[in-house]
């Protein structure tokens, strides 16, 4: 994946398109094909203007992507189901993780009072 020039990315709530376009090494003329192509880029914000807003989540979207399609060789809905996998996959291991604190809990209860 492209090297951000810096480690800033978080510093900023949202970044406009140019600079996005920079960071991830694409035109923008690819940042608004892959917005139309990418389920996970239809919430990008737009200002009064009509100009795109990305957040950083958007940010690590586009990288992943880029990765997806330029370096690993996805075609677009390849890698688009690839990301609606990976996302499921994320909420899989975050309910495990809660699961698994709640049980912690119970454990740790449990242990005090015996």
């Amino acid at each position: 994946m492209p090297k951000l020039k810096d480690d800033t990315i978080t510093e900023k709530l949202y970044y406009r398109m140019g600079e996005v376009s920079k960071l991830i090494g694409v035109a923008p003329s690819l940042l608004r094909f892959w917005e139309k192509e990418f389920d996970c880029l239809k919430n990008i914000e737009k200002n009064r203007k009509g100009d795109r807003l990305y957040t950083a989540k958007n940010i690590e979207d586009l990288k992943m992507i880029f990765h997806l399609v330029k370096e690993k060789g996805y075609t677009l809905s390849g890698a688009n189901e690839y990301l609606g996998g990976y996302v499921n996959e994320k909420d899989k291991k975050m309910e495990i993780v809660k699961s698994l604190e709640v049980l912690k809990k119970f454990f740790e209860e449990l242990k005090q009072n015996l």
